[in-house]
């Protein structure tokens, strides 16, 4: 086999799809794979996935993949996986099945919980943030296990005998690919772990304090290993499955984000705006959150500040999907290009309530500003500025936390192409945004970190050797005129606040069963 052949393999499992690409030994991308996965909504502000529909698309992709870039399984060195983190799954060791649908990383069934957690301990929302970094939020994975094993019948007592695994989307695949009931490899990394609650940040471990309190079962926890090592080979391909990264870290490696102040931000579904602090963790006093950034080997952890944004990129889905206002995404440039401005009108997307820097669980999404002027073409200009301004805000959180001022802001995801959007988010942040040549990071960044594990890489100098920049946008908004329109959004965003009565939700639904 020639060398020239040889590639990596990134498995890239997404809110609303999952995707294998195809990578070179010089980061270009061969082929892809892609297919949407069905988004189950039982109730308001319920999200939930099939966990056998992603496996069985899973092993789709791949072979699409495989078979555009006229390549077999003999030409893997390595195998990355990349995934929607807070994403939650729990299965049967003996068969494989779920227990439930996976319950989404935006669901917040789990708000009652949530705040009956922070009302039995000290410290409130921030019980354990000391520990794992994290405030309680119904975005984390540990609550909602909490939930399965408390609403689905006989669940919790075969999560205490062994019987169940939990684990976020990696762990899911992993253990299909290396042969689920049959010597599956029940792993995660440390940087979907960090997401879970149930990790310490200093010693990169399950606490079992933490998971007392919750009420898990060790027992079902994955093993905890680093970002970057062989953890198991594929039963099908017999490829060495090499590097395992939670979606937005593994878009800050494939922005080369190595040096302490670095900085990215993903627009994909939601936002996430990621600071690398090197090997400080750095709590927030600003509505952050302290993650993992990724962890090499054996290597010291390398830690980062992260502001989560719950609603982007799906806020124009539901504007097409929902609402009928487009019926494709890529339309809602072409609508916002019509108008000069938003006409007076924000849209506040607190869908899944308020993620940074509110952590409002209560808030919902509303329209205001709303006069006989505004037209839908003053709506599709707010719905993308809307994405612009919660940047802002989770940046102007960073600026405090770190005591450094982002000059530059490097971008990536699928709404990165839309250069209104863009041109809009360097006029509100007063900064240049900058877009790599290769926009897919995310898939890059696992994909760097399983071909380094194996050696087809010579480190992160190859990943810093490959980042190119592809366009920049430099601010072309007055500083009054971005401050009237900063403070107006502010503004509508209060208006979100505690919108969730306790009588507002409808009565929760029987048991289901394991």
């Amino acid at each position: 086999m020639r060398d020239s052949e040889r590639c990596v393999l990134a498995i890239d499992q997404g809110t609303t799809s999952t995707r294998a690409i195809v990578f070179t030994r010089d980061g270009q991308i061969l082929a892809v794979g892609q297919k949407e996965h069905d988004q189950i909504l039982p109730r308001a502000g319920w999200v939930e996935h099939d966990p056998v529909q992603i496996w069985d698309n899973t092993r789709e992709v791949i072979g699409t993949a495989l078979g555009k870039a006229d390549r077999t399984a003999g030409d893997i060195a390595a195998i990355g996986i990349t995934n929607q983190r807070e994403t939650t799954v729990v299965w049967e060791r003996s068969t494989g099945r779920p227990v439930h649908n996976a319950i989404v990383w935006q669901d917040t069934r789990t708000a009652p919980l949530v705040a009956r957690l922070g009302s039995d301990g000290d410290g409130g929302a921030d019980r354990f943030k000391d520990v794992c970094g994290l405030p309680l939020a119904t975005y984390f994975s540990g609550p909602k296990l909490r939930w399965i094993l408390d609403h689905v019948e006989g669940a919790r007592e075969r999560a205490e005998a062994g019987e169940l695994l939990f684990g976020t989307m990696d762990s899911w695949l992993v253990w299909n690919l290396t042969g689920g009931p049959d010597g599956g490899v029940h792993v995660t990394d440390v940087t979907n772990a960090s997401r879970t609650m149930l990790m310490d940040l200093r010693t990169l471990t399950w606490s079992e304090e933490v998971a007392r309190d919750l009420g898990v079962p060790l027992a079902m926890l994955p093993q905890i290993r680093s970002s970057s090592e062989v953890y198991g080979h594929s039963t099908r391909l017999g490829a060495p499955i090499a590097g395992i990264l939670g979606d937005q870290q593994a878009a800050t490696f494939g922005q080369a984000c190595f040096e302490p102040g670095m900085s990215k931000n993903t627009y994909g579904t939601g936002n996430f705006m990621l600071l690398n602090t090197g090997t400080d963790i750095v709590r927030s006093d600003h509505g952050l959150v302290t993650t993992v950034c990724y962890q090499l080997g054996e290597q010291d952890p390398v830690y980062a500040l992260e502001g989560s944004i719950a609603v982007t990129g799906s806020l124009v889905q539901w504007l097409r999907d929902n609402i009928g206002l487009i019926t494709d995404a890529s339309q809602i440039e072409d609508l916002a290009r019509r108008v000069d401005d938003n006409g007076g009108c924000y849209v506040v997307p607190a869908f899944s309530g308020l993620f940074a820097p509110y952590w409002k669980d209560d808030a919902r999404g509303a329209i205001v500003g709303l006069t006989r002027y505004v037209n839908r073409n003053h709506i599709a200009r707010a719905a993308l500025e809307a994405t612009a301004y919660q940047t802002r805000e989770v940046m102007e959180a960073m600026n405090a936390d770190s005591g450094v001022e982002v000059t530059e802001l490097r971008v990536d995801g699928g709404m990165v192409v839309n250069e209104t959007l863009m041109q809009f988010q360097a006029d509100i942040l007063g900064i240049d945004v900058v877009r790599p040549q290769i926009v897919e990071t995310t898939a890059l960044g696992a994909a760097y970190a399983a071909g380094i594990a194996v050696g087809f890489w010579d480190g992160e100098q190859a990943v810093v050797d490959s980042w190119t920049e592809g366009r920049r946008w430099t601010p072309q908004l007055d500083e009054v005129e971005r401050e009237r329109l900063f403070r107006q959004w502010k503004k509508a965003v209060r208006r979100t606040f505690d919108w969730v009565d306790e009588d507002t939700e409808a009565a929760e639904p029987p048991a289901a069963h394991a």
